[in-house]
């Protein structure tokens, strides 16, 4: 990525969308809306001074929801460009509170309230449509309980866990777990207000709240508006502490997952979503395995699936691998249903087909290899390009030219072709470049006789 930022023929044009194509092959007027930031981005050094000090905090959507960010912020860590964006939907600033603390903490002067969305035109010869994928959403799965159960994850969100730059700092913290620590914190906040307001009230008549409560509780004083609004304060305190005590016990016995189980073929393979392999889960699934055990050497893992389809080159024994040496046991088996088991536990049903029997298991986390589903706004997107979709809402192809889409001049790679990992995803953007320069090269001939 550092060597595309720094290339003096590639202009990257992030956070930008196209509005419009016209032309042919070789000769192509494309209409691209640059959105405003509000950040100079020749200015940003990307110090992240800005977001250290921007009091609104939103759910961080790179970290699957898992953690916040702040308002004004910088999408992944080592991006390029190295510069920072205003979310404006929740900028305080850009709604029209008082706010601008981004502004003044920026020693670089890059904050620009005022910026505007540019649209700018482009002339190009070729055009390579590279739009990645989505993950398929679980919770259109009911049995799996996927956002019913907390601990029931997707791959992606658990790929975020074991990522040192992620939520939990690469620490497989469990997300009820976590849930019950956030609770904790916001309990804790609340407890210290109430009991700043208690405070005050033992200063003023020298006692303490409890033995103040019980004497009132007794009728031991006269009627006093001052006395009962102290009685009062101290009945909400202990709402907060009671329930906070109990969070902070039930969190004493907190630890990394360590028994982990895996799900294939969520939404893949699958008529009543996409009937297609998404051709990397397996694998995925079986290197994330292998790196939970290595960040903590009791983990287990748990893979079911109808069978793993490990076709690449070394993928096999790399399989073969996980099962010796990292504590990975794979099942023959269809999950039927999880469902919740005790201390937030999930426990997955399934049928044993080697074994010919229905058979259970509790887990600490379940993760769900899903599918590999068309990006959002690819519909959009071929429209303005003027190309096909195939059946599976991927980019159409010719069957003889895989990476040429059904209009001369412009092609695809990658996952907008259709599910593929990234070394293959890596030779067909070589393939898709060559095919762009040779469409250069001919335009340029063309021209020059």
């Amino acid at each position: 990525m550092l060597d595309v930022g720094r290339h003096p023929n590639i202009e990257l044009m992030a956070y930008s969308q196209v509005e419009r194509v016209e032309g042919q092959s070789g000769d192509f007027s494309v209409t691209v809306r640059r959105k405003a930031r509000y950040v100079e981005e020749d200015k940003c050094t990307g110090c992240g001074a800005c977001a250290e000090k921007c009091p609104t905090k939103v759910s961080d959507t790179f970290n699957e929801g898992l953690g916040t960010r702040r308002a004004i912020y910088s999408y992944f860590a080592q991006g390029i460009p190295s510069t920072h964006t205003i979310d404006p939907e929740y900028c305080r600033q850009l709604n029209g509170k008082k706010c601008g603390v981004c502004k003044k903490t920026c020693q670089a002067d890059a904050i620009n309230f005022d910026q505007e969305d540019r649209v700018v035109e482009l002339q190009v010869g070729a055009i390579i449509a590279a739009t990645g994928y989505e993950v398929f959403d679980p919770s259109c799965i009911p049995e799996y309980q996927y956002k019913e159960i907390a601990n029931v994850v997707t791959a992606v969100e658990f790929e975020r866990l074991l990522s040192a730059s992620g939520p939990t700092g690469g620490h497989l913290d469990r997300p009820a777990d976590l849930a019950i620590e956030a609770e904790i914190e916001a309990l804790e906040k609340k407890a210290q207000k109430s009991q700043r307001v208690l405070d005050k009230f033992e200063k003023k008549y020298g006692e303490a709240s409890p033995k103040f409560y019980e004497k009132y509780q007794k009728d031991e004083f006269e009627d006093d508006e001052d006395l009962k609004k102290w009685a009062d304060k101290y009945d909400a305190h202990m709402g907060i502490a009671g329930p906070l005590d109990s969070l902070k016990k039930k969190a004493e016995g907190f630890g990394v997952a360590k028994r982990l189980a895996f799900i294939q073929c969520v939404g893949s393979r699958d008529f009543r979503f996409y009937p297609f392999c998404s051709s990397y889960c397996c694998m995925h699934s079986i290197k994330e395995a292998i790196i939970a055990q290595e960040h903590e050497s009791e983990t287990t893992s748990t893979i079911f699936g109808m069978d793993i389809r490990a076709v690449g080159k070394g993928f096999e024994e790399y399989k073969i691998r996980g099962g010796n040496q990292s504590g990975i046991t794979y099942v023959r088996g269809r999950v039927a249903e999880i469902t919740q088991g005790p201390d937030d536990n999930p426990v997955v049903w399934y049928e044993d087909t080697c074994q010919r029997r229905v058979r259970n298991q509790e887990f600490d986390m379940v993760i769900l290899a899903t599918a590999c589903a068309p990006s959002n706004g690819i519909k959009e997107l071929a429209q303005v390009l003027g190309i096909e979709i195939n059946e599976f809402g991927f980019l159409k192809t010719d069957p003889s030219q895989p990476l040429d889409t059904t209009r001369a001049g412009i092609f695809t790679c990658g996952c907008a072709y259709g599910p593929m990992d990234i070394p293959e995803s890596i030779v067909q953007a070589s393939g898709a470049a060559a095919r762009a320069a040779q469409i250069l090269s001919d335009f340029q001939m063309r021209k020059a006789s």
